[in-house]
């Protein structure tokens, strides 16, 4: 398998991700005296004193990517709500993706969330708490429109690539696929521009997000949106009930006032109300 060395881990300090979305100081958070841990408001328990520490996997546009030297996406925006709830600001750890799947930095201790653009799955669930779908996702076909390639049906016996640990790759699998494994999406999608696969499978929003770029748009087609039945979900520690519970009910306020469609509209595109109206209790398989 083709992939890219895992970067090294890095913090990264998260900004609003839109206007008015001011974050509050940390002088909320306190001491809980006891376990050492940190007390936000809700009495919320965070690995640390004034801030809430979300885990991503960096770059994965639009949800979370570095822009002018500040990490920034849809994601980041929809957490960012959250911090604000708590009286706190995110901080931002870039770490490997195929840690989500076990929950290894939540249960370290190192994050208090994860969000990274991840499916909400059944295997995922047992090992970490997911909150409530916040974004309906599918699968697309990126092709280089010289290779003719116009379904996922005429991937097979061709080069194909797909991101490493995700369920693009996954499904591109059990579709019959030996995919070359990429580290990141940046790698899928250099994989693509210098010939090493002819096609992608990932996620459309990413998709979209490239075919912004002229060069991109000039040189690769969409051939194929499958729709998967796929929701994305944020992640925390099997059983931290509280953090869970503020991330839902941030999600739910932002679905309310507009503020979400807000955010999808900067960030993902033209406003599907289906994103709007997703189930709690849904998940993808």
């Amino acid at each position: 398998m083709n992939s890219v060395p895992v970067r090294r881990t890095r913090i990264l300090a998260a900004t609003t991700a839109a206007a008015g979305l001011l974050l509050a100081a940390g002088c909320t958070s306190t001491d809980d005296g006891g376990s050492g841990g940190k007390t936000a408001a809700g009495g919320v328990e965070l690995v640390k004193a004034g801030q809430l520490t979300t885990c991503t996997h960096l770059p994965y546009p639009p949800f979370q990517s570095e822009i002018d030297g500040k990490v920034q996406g849809f994601d980041v925006a929809l957490v960012d709500l959250v911090a604000k709830d708590l009286g706190v600001k995110q901080q931002i750890r870039d770490t490997p993706f195929e840690n989500f799947k076990t929950g290894a930095f939540l249960n370290s201790g190192e994050c208090d969330l994860a969000a990274a653009g991840m499916t909400i799955t059944e295997e995922r669930k047992k090992n970490v708490d997911f909150s409530d779908p916040y974004f309906d996702a599918t699968q697309a076909v990126l092709a280089d429109k010289d290779a003719k390639i116009g379904s996922f049906a005429d991937l097979k016996g061709r080069k194909v690539g797909a991101q490493a640990q995700t369920t693009g790759e996954d499904y591109a699998k059990s579709q019959g696929l030996d995919p070359v494994s990429f580290e990141s999406s940046d790698a899928v999608l250099n994989g693509l521009r210098t010939g090493q696969v002819d096609a992608v499978v990932i996620d459309y929003p990413v998709v979209q997000g490239w075919l912004k770029d002229k060069a991109n748009a000039d040189a690769f087609a969409v051939a194929d949106n499958i729709n998967t039945g796929e929701q994305y979900g944020f992640t925390v520690k099997k059983g931290n009930t509280e953090l869970l519970a503020a991330i839902n009910k941030a999600l739910a306020e932002a679905r309310s006032d507009g503020t979400y469609r807000e955010l999808y509209e900067k960030w993902i595109g033209p406003y599907d109300e289906s994103a709007a109206s997703a189930s709690p209790s849904a998940s993808a398989s």
